[in-house]
């Protein structure tokens, strides 16, 4: 049971993508702080909020920079923080599943506004059939997106990583920062409508130089299943996944069905991320000769000048690039 409680970043500085407002990772209200005071449960969260707040709002993450939202256990601190929020910011679909536990015990009256569920004309995008690794050529069972459920179809979190659904997380932001702060709701809206324009951009940027990379190029695996709408927004495919879900290791059988299927497919690049162990994905690399990135950002900012949601989507997009050889 989970445990409650760099070829383009140059172009990212130069749009003013990486620079951002503060996102405390853990700090809680300041005394004689009149502000709304905001929590999310991730930094990636905590900065589309802060992007639409402005100043008006104090906002925290509940998961630390370079934490594991997957298996994050909630200090007793974090109750207190709950406890005094005007709104509670969360993915939903299984990724901060102990969210609504913690509020819970908080006593929390805020509204939980879950930023990935229902979206509407969002195509959800299901998790592997438990079972049917070793036909699939997964070296996991099944996607992370189950998060230790038995749901066989459960659906894939990881919608931000496509930055035309990260749009709708921001439209959704403005609505539910306009509802909380009525008084406030236009310099919301403002402030939205300005961050969307970049994100159009940058969307269209990353899109268009996907667009140029070889057919032969866009096969790709990934240390566990956090790049399916990434992979489905910009051309790429998977073929497999070293691990079902962080912290689950795969079996020998797994791993020779992986590797199996990297010299099938001819894939040529492992995906990993800056808090995960790389070690099985580069002994699987060096059966296959596929090449390892192993710092990469989905669910957490890093340091500046991977410290904004754009910057570490521009980021990510250039390293993957470069180990397609695009």
């Amino acid at each position: 049971m989970r445990r409650f409680g760099a070829l383009l970043l140059v172009a990212c500085l130069s749009l003013g993508a990486c620079g951002r407002p503060d996102v405390p990772a853990s700090s809680g209200p300041s005394k004689g702080d009149a502000r709304l005071q905001i929590v999310a449960t991730t930094t990636v969260l905590a900065d589309l909020v802060q992007r639409v707040a402005g100043d008006a709002v104090s906002v925290a993450s509940l998961v630390p920079k370079g934490g594991e939202v997957h298996t994050f256990d909630p200090a007793p601190s974090d109750l207190t923080r709950v406890a005094a929020a005007t709104l509670i910011v969360g993915n939903g679909l299984g990724l901060d599943e102990w969210l609504t536990d913690l509020a819970a015990r908080a006593g929390a009256r805020a509204q939980i506004l879950h930023l990935g569920e229902d979206l509407a004309g969002v195509e959800y995008l299901a998790g592997e059939e438990s079972g049917h690794a070793e036909e699939s050529g997964h070296a996991g069972e099944s996607s992370d997106s189950g998060h230790g459920s038995d749901d066989d179809h459960a659906t894939n979190p990881h919608l931000w990583l496509d930055v035309a659904i990260a749009r709708r997380y921001v439209a959704r932001l403005a609505e539910a920062l306009g509802a909380a702060d009525p008084a406030g709701a236009a310099g919301y809206a403002a402030r939205a409508a300005a961050y969307d324009a970049r994100l159009s951009t940058l969307d269209t940027s990353i899109r268009t130089r996907f667009e140029a990379l070889p057919e032969a190029n866009r096969q790709i695996v990934s240390f566990h299943d956090a790049f399916p709408y990434f992979a489905a927004a910009y051309g790429l495919e998977i073929v497999g996944v070293v691990v079902a879900a962080p912290g689950q290791d795969p079996s020998a059988g797994e791993v020779a069905a992986l590797i199996e299927a990297i010299r099938v497919s001819g894939a040529r690049a492992i995906l990993a991320e800056v808090q995960f162990n790389d070690r099985l994905a580069r002994q699987i690399a060096e059966e296959t000769g596929a090449t390892v990135v192993a710092d990469l950002y989905t669910d957490s900012l890093g340091d500046p000048p991977l410290d904004s949601y754009e910057a570490i989507l521009e980021w990510d997009a250039a390293r993957i690039l470069e180990a397609l050889g695009g």
